[in-house]
């Protein structure tokens, strides 16, 4: 009987949840969208109602006119990426859509930690052309995870040093996560990292696929410490994976296909080393590019170029080595279909390691 009691008031709290729009649990809200303008006021109520630790359980269509308060130590989960998806109101033209509490404060420390996973967001870019980008982190120690971005007018997702009026963080904002999503026609990039000092670090970006980015589909201000492995990046306008100020940074087996610009552009900082390595780099489309290039911001860098597989349309340059003061260890790498397979600047120094 005991039993059959709990039951039903399980039954009855998930019959809630359908009804009225909003059930709370210990440590859950969740929360039945209406697809229309009030969703994004009914979801920050519910983050107001919120504490620490919680998680807020979005289902059905959102049609948000404001933007999503992403609050410190919680987590904003969808059922499935087609079972809950965020959508841009026509002619709302939003900074963000979704944006961390620190980012809409204004404030100079970065958020607390924030999860968001297993949801898509729609930002309709054709019909919110003055609109900005999709996800805005401003949060250390964040987790992003199995969701879709299409159609961002500017940045499918933006992790930042800056806040809505440009505040620079005077502290770190390190060890986050955005793992398994795909970012589609953004009108930007499909994965942009911004920080004006040094401040987002140690980050991994891992097993995307980003596609039909209007400029380029992974773009890094500040790659140190980053670990980028296993994105598909294709169709872009420009660089198809951007990654500058590399220290202590590993960028593996990623796939990149038809870009414009160059297939992977970096630049290495001295001091520490970094490593390139399994990566595909491939161009069916047309104009020639810069398959792999790189260049030293100061000091004398030093990188591994290993394992690398590059094939071309006939035209361009595969690994392009420029320093100064470039110290590279490379071998093995594959490269075909193009103009000049490898060249190499003034003062840098090329050999198979030891």
């Amino acid at each position: 009987m005991a039993g059959r009691t709990a039951w039903v008031a399980l039954v009855a709290v998930l019959g809630a949840v359908l009804v009225s729009g909003q059930a709370q649990a210990s440590g859950r809200t969740d929360l039945l969208c209406a697809d229309d303008t009030g969703d994004d006021e009914r979801i920050n109520a519910a983050t107001a109602a919120s504490a620490p630790g919680d998680e807020i359980v979005l289902q059905g269509t959102c049609l948000i006119d404001g933007t999503i308060r992403l609050a410190s130590d919680r987590t904003y989960r969808g059922l499935s990426r087609s079972g809950t998806v965020i959508r841009q109101a026509p002619g709302a033209n939003l900074d963000a859509m979704l944006a961390s509490d620190s980012y809409l404060d204004d404030v100079p420390w970065t958020g607390g930690p924030v999860t968001v996973r297993s949801l898509t967001l729609e930002a309709d870019r054709d019909r919110n052309p003055g609109g900005r980008d999709g996800l805005v982190l401003r949060s250390w120690q964040s987790v992003v995870d199995d969701i879709a971005v299409r159609g961002a007018t500017r940045h499918g997702i933006r992790v930042t040093n800056l806040s809505a009026n440009r505040t620079e963080l005077t502290n770190t904002q390190v060890n986050g996560r955005i793992t398994g999503s795909h970012i589609a026609g953004s009108g930007g990039r499909g994965v942009h990292v911004e920080d004006t000092r040094n401040s987002v670090t140690d980050w991994q970006l891992l097993d995307n696929w980003v596609e039909g980015s209007g400029t380029d589909g992974i773009g890094l201000d500040n790659a140190a410490g980053w670990l980028i492995r296993g994105n598909h990046v294709y169709g872009v306008g420009g660089v198809a994976l951007w990654a500058e100020r590399l220290f202590g940074s590993s960028i593996t087996d990623n796939y990149l296909e038809d870009f414009t610009a160059a297939g992977i552009r970096v630049s290495v900082q001295g001091e520490a080393a970094s490593t390139i390595s399994g990566n595909r780099v491939f161009k069916a489309n047309g104009g020639a590019g810069t398959f792999l290039e790189t260049r030293v911001n100061y000091g004398v860098g030093n990188l591994v170029v290993t394992g690398n597989t590059i094939r071309g349309n006939g035209a361009g340059v595969g690994l392009d080595l420029q320093g100064p003061n470039l110290v590279v260890a490379s071998t093995g790498n594959l490269v075909t279909g193009v103009t000049v397979p490898r060249r190499i600047g003034a003062g840098v120094s090329v050999s198979a390691g030891v």
